[in-house]
C-alpha cells in the first residue's frame, strides 16, 4: 500500500524564538509542531506536518507571516521571512530525524537514545528510548535538560522517592524518573494528545505499570491532596507556575525539590518571588538563551 504523502510547514528560527514559534504554529493549525537543529549549521526549523494541503495563496501566507511577526516575541520577525511548504514523503520525514537526534547523556545515570542508534548504556547507567514524531519532547530543549539533571541528581537508591510530572507533553521526564527508581510516579497534563502519547511511550519503556498518566487540569485540583511527593517538575507558562503555586507546593513533601521550567528569563524574578513568598528558596537554576529554569525546596529557616 502506498504511503500517503504529507505537507511540512516550517519556519527556520532562532533558539530563543523556537518555542513561541511552535506554540503559534500549533494554534494556528491545531497540529503539534516539532523541531530539529541542524548540528553544522546551528540554525533550528520548527516545523508540523498536515495530512492535507493548507491554503497557501498569497492572502494565506500574508496572514500567516502576519500573525508570526505580531507576536509579543521580539524575536520573532526574523524568523518569520523563512516561512515554508514543502510536500514529503512519509518515510523522508522519519529519515530527516536521524541525520539530527543524537543520544542525549545526562550524567552517568541516564541516556536518552532514538530506536535507531545503537548507542548502548554503560554499566549503571539508565537507558530510555524515544523516538520524535509529530509530538515529541526530546530532551534537547534546555527547560526540559534542566528538569532531567535535577531528577537524576535527586536520586536516592533504595529510598522510597514519589515523582509527579506536571504537563508531562511526550512523558519524558516520568518515564526516567520511573527507570531511575522513583516510585509512585504520577503524570498529568491536559493535551489528551499529551496523554496519549506519554502512555505509548511508557509502554514501549516498559514502565506503563510503573507509572500513571491521566489527563488533568491543573487549576482544578484540590489544596489539600492525599498524595505528596519527593520531587515534583511543572514545565508550564510562568502565569501558570505563579497562579497554582499552592496548588504545587501543597503536594510537596517535607524534605522535596520542585523544579520550575518552562520560563522566560524576563519573567523568571517574578516566578522566583512568588515561590520564595510562598515558603521556598532557590537552590539552582540555569539560563540558556532566553529560557530560565529553577529548583526550589522549603526554606527550613522560615519554618
Amino acid at each position: 500500500m502506498k504511503k500517503q504523502a504529507l505537507w511540512r510547514i516550517s519556519v527556520s528560527t532562532t533558539p530563543e524564538a523556537e518555542d513561541a514559534v511552535s506554540e503559534l504554529l500549533q494554534t494556528i493549525f491545531e497540529q503539534p509542531a516539532s523541531s530539529y537543529t541542524n548540528l553544522k549549521t546551528g540554525k533550528i526549523r520548527v516545523s508540523l506536518f498536515l495530512e492535507h494541503k493548507p491554503d497557501w495563496s498569497k492572502t494565506a501566507r500574508a496572514r500567516l507571516q502576519a500573525q508570526l511577526s505580531e507576536s509579543e516575541h521580539s524575536s520573532l520577525p526574523a524568523a518569520a521571512s523563512s516561512l515554508a511548504l514543502a510536500r514529503v514523503r512519509a518515510e523522508h520525514w522519519a529519515e530527516s530525524w536521524k541525520k539530527h537526534f543524537k543520544p542525549i547523556i545526562i550524567g552517568s545515570r541516564l541516556i536518552i537514545r532514538p530506536s535507531w542508534s545503537h548507542r548502548r548504556a554503560r554499566e549503571g547507567q539508565v537507558l530510555v528510548v524515544l523516538d520524535p514524531g509529530l509530538s515529541f519532547g526530546t530532551g534537547q530543549h534546555p527547560t526540559t535538560a534542566f528538569c532531567l539533571k535535577q531528577i537524576v541528581a535527586r536520586t536516592r537508591p533504595g529510598r522510597k522517592q514519589g515523582l509527579l510530572d506536571v504537563g508531562t507533553g511526550s512523558g519524558i521526564l516520568a518515564i526516567c524518573g520511573a527507570k531511575l527508581g522513583y516510585a509512585p510516579v504520577d503524570a498529568f497534563d491536559f493535551d489528551p494528545e499529551s496523554v496519549r502519547i506519554a502512555r505509548v511511550n511508557a509502554r514501549l519503556n516498559g514502565v506503563d505499570k510503573l507509572m500513571k498518566v491521566q489527563r488533568q487540569d491543573l487549576t482544578k485540583l484540590g489544596n489539600q491532596p492525599r498524595k505528596t511527593y519527593a520531587l515534583i517538575c511543572a514545565n508550564l507558562l510562568s502565569t501558570l507556575l505563579v497562579q497554582q503555586r499552592e496548588r504545587l507546593i501543597a503536594r510537596l513533601g517535607d524534605e522535596g525539590l520542585i523544579v520550575l521550567a518552562g520560563i522566560l528569563h524576563a519573567e523568571f524574578p517574578a516566578v522566583q518571588r512568588a515561590y520564595e513568598a510562598g515558603g521556598m528558596r532557590l537552590i539552582a537554576s540555569q539560563r540558556i538563551h532566553e529560557w530560565h529554569s529553577g529548583a526550589f525546596e522549603l526554606n527550613l529557616s522560615e519554618v
